[in-house]
């Protein structure tokens, strides 16, 4: 269903849309137009680049929407698509999931051609986008409700070779941290369907939070062209944190359910420890404090694994069950290849 005018075979540059088909109260033959950009030049591979697939991560979205103000077709050997704002009405909205259906795109995947707005989405890179690329970078922070230590991420996929070519594009963004996680809040994820077609995925996590630093926008924006330039699309000397003058990426995994807190009750979040730190199994990550009863002792949030405070929950006020901290143990890349 969804529709775009633009040439995804064509040289050169274009700008256009997605147009996904919305009717609403006063629009019975609408569409969410989703800004796209294509820039090709010849023999290379095809990355495709997104921002925005929950709208309140914006990040992405500013680093993308700059690749397609200030890139040109001479800069590129193989073809480059940027969605900046994948999730265009949630962008919009200032929203984690879609305003239209309630979906949350990163569960909806393989998408459905003739369902909601976000199905039709899912679809549309399941069967179109996913084919054509060799590469697909999903930006993500935590947007309002987590904040991360900005990293680039990967799941570790079964493929050894697969698995090779993620981790040395992961590394390529030359984040401080960099982080191998799992899924413990369901299936339908773009990354996973992206994987499953054999491409090579890099995804991020950068800061969170209702506001976005300068240094985090540096990070995502510098990260991003350097790996570009790794795989080889953009023109451009690759660097490495050495030739920064940086040690070496921290490598750190979260594979297991203790791994990820999650509030036991309701209540107003404390965190105690600073993001990026080291804690122990058994130390004190952070305390809820009951709303109503100021004589009752706050329930604790003890760490049941030792390793790096990654991420951390942003807003207070939290709901039982809300996911308020995760701990990332060290690992080598020899650890990460073996498995």
């Amino acid at each position: 269903m969804i529709f775009t005018s633009l040439n995804l075979e064509a040289d050169g540059k274009q700008h256009g849309y997605l147009q996904a088909p919305y009717s609403h109260n006063l629009g019975g033959w609408a569409n969410v137009m989703i800004p796209m950009t294509v820039i090709a030049n010849g023999e290379g591979p095809t990355v495709l680049v997104m921002g925005g697939n929950h709208g309140d991560e914006y990040q992405g979205q500013i680093a993308a929407r700059k690749l397609a103000r200030e890139l040109t077709p001479d800069m590129i050997n193989g073809r480059l698509i940027l969605i900046p704002s994948l999730n265009f009405p949630a962008a919009r909205a200032a929203t984690r999931l879609s305003p239209l259906d309630g979906m949350n795109l990163n569960r909806a995947f393989p998408g459905h051609p003739e369902g909601s707005v976000t199905s039709q989405i899912a679809h549309y890179l399941t069967t179109v986008l996913f084919p054509l690329s060799d590469v697909v970078i999903d930006i993500h922070s935590g947007g309002r409700s987590m904040d991360f230590v900005p990293c680039s991420h990967m799941h570790l996929v079964p493929d050894k070779e697969q698995r090779k070519k993620m981790l040395a594009a992961m590394l390529a963004w030359n984040t401080d941290f960099s982080f191998l996680y799992a899924d413990i809040a369901g299936s339908g994820l773009l990354p996973v369907e992206a994987e499953n077609q054999g491409k090579v995925v890099v995804t991020t996590e950068l800061g969170g939070g209702e506001g976005v630093s300068a240094q985090v926008h540096r990070i995502a924006q510098s990260g991003l062209r350097n790996v570009l330039v790794h795989l080889g699309l953009l023109n451009g000397i690759e660097q490495t944190r050495q030739s920064l003058g940086k040690p070496p990426a921290i490598l750190v995994q979260a594979l297991n359910r203790e791994d990820y807190l999650l509030a036991p009750e309701s209540g107003i979040f404390e965190i105690c420890v600073d993001l990026g730190q080291m804690v122990r199994e058994g130390d004190l990550v952070g305390a809820i404090h009951h709303l109503e009863r100021t004589e009752r002792a706050p329930e604790p949030i003890i760490a049941r694994s030792s390793g790096y405070l990654i991420t951390a929950r942003v807003p207070c006020l939290t709901q039982q069950g809300d996911c308020v901290a995760v701990i990332a143990k060290q690992v080598s890349i020899d650890e990460v290849m073996s498995v």
